[in-house]
């Protein structure tokens, strides 16, 4: 196989905004199909993007022969119903984050991905950015010293009441949306699985979390603290702080594909040392291209589907610290 052929299930806009631009750029790529519940509406969506077939039926995609890899960008309570049928009829997925609504929905679909032979993969594409990899790269090279403490927070304002994100029947909620993000940062910079979290959480009057402080306990001595929202301003940004100094990157989870990316270098007296630019790229097409990799059978995937497992452990404990109270170990 030398080109990997897409299709998108659904037209949702996230995907229109962010995936059709990457599988446009991404080498060996072909979107070949997308679909939705309403047939107008698929048939709509694929003549104004020049997509070749569309389908009236999430089913009818995942029949079609002519399709390689699925995007999944459905409701989060819709990934491990749509992901697994994706598997069953042969599909590799790409799969929105949060992968499913707990760590026993994600272990399911890793099982089902295992026995169909297929590759699973969740879309935290800011860590195939340039920028993440030149962070770890400083942090090894001893630029700041030993690794003690991690900041990270991503919110945004959500103003429409009606927003899915804000309805518990479709797994709203703020931790689920974005807090994902600020967890996996900890996870990847420590290259370590937390021990325990402890979390505390403002809830809407439907239930949802709309925002979120936490504290995550490695086993390597580094705490981690992260904050997500719906109710704060855009804030999208980490700042991992050593013995020494510190480094802080403020568009951390979706750097544009088009402007230069940047990471913030401070001292020990919060005195900045230099600015450290790195050259634009899409993330969202380095995701696609790794993926690829993985579907021709060159490169095992930079980050397989049991990562997305041991993310959701850790979401699974926050969450039910912010309920209960009190700190909660994670489980391996």
């Amino acid at each position: 196989m030398s080109t990997v052929r897409w299709g998108i299930l659904s037209t949702a806009r996230h995907g229109e905004k962010t995936m059709l631009p990457a599988f446009r750029q991404a080498s060996d790529t072909e979107l070949v199909a997308i679909a939705s519940r309403d047939e107008a509406r698929a048939r709509a969506f694929a003549q104004e993007h020049g997509i070749p077939t569309s389908y009236g039926s999430y089913e009818a995609l995942l029949d079609d022969p002519d399709v390689d890899a699925i995007y999944i960008p459905l409701p989060n309570n819709l990934h491990k119903e749509w992901a697994i049928k994706a598997a069953q009829a042969g599909k590799h997925v790409l799969c929105e984050k949060p992968i499913g609504l707990n760590a026993a929905e994600a272990e399911e679909m890793v099982a089902a991905f295992k026995q169909a032979g297929r590759i699973l993969c969740e879309t935290f594409q800011w860590r195939h950015h340039p920028q993440a990899h030149a962070v770890k790269e400083l942090i090894q090279d001893g630029t700041i010293g030993e690794v003690r403490l991690i900041d990270a927070g991503f919110s945004f304002l959500i103003a429409r009441q009606d927003d899915i994100r804000l309805d518990p029947e479709l797994g709203g909620g703020s931790l689920y949306d974005v807090g994902c993000y600020p967890v996996s940062l900890a996870r990847f910079i420590t290259e370590a699985e937390p021990l325990a979290v402890t979390a505390q959480a403002h809830w809407t009057e439907r239930g949802v979390d709309d925002r979120m402080v936490a504290t995550l306990e490695f086993p390597n001595g580094v705490l981690a603290h992260i904050n997500c929202g719906f109710s704060l301003p855009l804030r999208r940004y980490y700042e991992v702080v050593g013995s020494t100094g510190s480094l802080l990157v403020n568009r951390a989870y979706n750097p544009i594909g088009d402007r230069a990316s940047e990471i913030v270098h401070f001292g020990e007296d919060r005195m900045m040392i230099e600015t450290i630019r790195l050259e634009a790229a899409n993330s969202y097409t380095l995701m696609v291209e790794d993926f690829n990799r993985a579907v021709r059978g060159e490169a095992a995937p930079r980050f397989p589907a049991d990562d997305a497992v041991k993310n959701m452990r850790v979401i699974d404990a926050l969450y039910r610290s912010a309920r209960e109270g009190g700190t909660i170990p994670v489980k391996g």
